[in-house]
């Protein structure tokens, strides 16, 4: 069990918090940028088709098992010394990408890639379960807003200054700028303050319990259902995006332009107004409000697919639209994700949560490139926009759920 430390220990202000999880929120976001965002560009313009640029989502599976391992980041070590060697693992595999030939992929390519991922699905674990130990319930939307935002800018870097530096420079220069900042950040992680807890050796006798907390909780099921379907049309649009861009004829120095100046402002704005708006009318509002602007946003690369008159300039304004309604929804989906968690079982209880979530990133973008070839970029988009709507059915589980969490 967690139990609270002395009042005299140092214990981080308001402020510093929100310092350390903009940081770490954009180390979490980085490599998982590169492998959704950066790759498919760099494998498209090395000429992989859609489907395989579609098949190669299933290496995101780590994210949806990592359930399996978080029970070890809960009892076993401190989270900075977990989030440090995530982050030195992943500088080294970065590296190591250097020397393979994109255009040949075969089992080294691949076995990177799988590590990348795992490393960063357990640098997630500790990270997120830093987080639920450290902020109070009153900082969580707030909190969440800089996440996400940070977060988004991390993507955007991975989706856009990296792929524009690797058409300016090379790919090589941008993998070792990555692993120099990765390892940049494994040093900087061992500041890391205190949480304000400390967990008992004993809790490793009851390893099962964070998942038998969840399990016998009512509506459980609808509430899984739920988190497997509220960003599904993002998700099942998203591995597809990168792939359109270039079809599209824009130049990865476009392609950064994008998403590294349109798409920050964007990204930015729209977590912190949902986050802000997820504090002030509370998490069940920002859900179901929020959550109708993040499936609109689909219809605009719906609309441009289906007008190539828009022009390059018609990517431009679905790229902003989408970047800031998904800020939008995401900020209150992951305060929902966060405030269910019990504090003793964060690491645990937010992996099995969010590995649910990454489930659907998975198989949806697993199946995006063969569904893309068969209706074409514009029909696709325009199915994305009606799967944002089956989460709306479990709604009322959810709101209980929010209800016991601040009883």
């Amino acid at each position: 069990m967690i139990k609270s430390i002395k009042e005299s220990d140092r214990y981080p202000t308001t402020g510093k918090k929100l310092w350390w999880i903009g940081l770490l929120y954009f180390a979490e976001g980085l490599p998982f940028g590169i492998i959704i965002d950066t790759l498919p560009v760099y494998f498209r313009l090395n000429g992989l088709s859609l489907k395989d640029i579609g098949l190669m989502s299933l290496i995101s599976l780590p994210w949806s098992i990592k359930f399996m391992w978080a029970p070890a980041v809960d009892f076993i070590g401190r989270r900075r010394h977990w989030i440090m060697a995530a982050q030195a693992g992943m500088a080294f595999l970065t590296i190591a990408l250097m020397g393979i030939d994109p255009s040949k992929p075969g089992v080294l390519l691949f076995s990177c890639m799988i590590g990348l991922a795992i490393l960063s699905a357990t640098q997630d674990i500790a990270i997120d379960a830093y987080s639920i130990e450290i902020l109070e319930q009153s900082e969580m939307g707030t909190a969440n807003g800089i996440r996400v935002a940070t977060y988004r800018v991390a993507l955007i870097v991975a989706g856009g200054l990296l792929v524009a530096i690797g058409g300016w420079i090379s790919w090589d220069i941008t993998f070792f700028l990555t692993a120099i900042f990765l390892g940049s950040l494994s040093c900087t992680s061992l500041l890391l303050p205190s949480t304000g807890y400390k967990r008992s050796t004993q809790s490793l006798r009851t390893i099962v319990t964070p998942l038998f907390d969840l399990l016998r909780r009512p509506g459980v099921l609808w509430v899984a259902m739920f988190i497997l379907t509220f960003k599904l049309g993002d998700m099942a649009m998203g591995p597809m995006v990168k792939p359109f861009w270039v079809d599209r004829g824009l130049s990865t120095t476009e392609i950064g332009f994008i998403t590294g100046t349109f798409g920050i402002v964007a990204s930015i704005t729209g977590a912190l107004v949902g986050g802000s708006f997820t504090t002030k009318y509370g998490i069940f509002r920002g859900l179901w409000v929020l959550g109708i602007f993040q499936a609109v946003s689909n219809l605009g690369y719906a609309t441009v697919a289906t007008y190539p008159n828009t022009g390059h300039l018609g990517v431009y304004l679905a790229s902003i639209i989408e970047s800031f309604c998904g800020g939008l929804g995401t900020a209150s989906f992951l305060a929902f994700l966060m405030c269910i968690c019990k504090k003793e079982f964060a690491a645990t209880q937010y992996a099995i949560l969010s590995a649910i979530f990454g489930l659907t990133r998975s198989f949806s973008g697993a199946a995006s490139g063969w569904m893309a070839s068969l209706f074409g970029y514009d029909g696709y988009f325009f199915i994305t926009f009606f799967l944002a709507f089956p989460a709306y059915l479990m709604l009322k589980p959810v709101k209980r759920w929010i209800d016991s969490a601040y009883e």
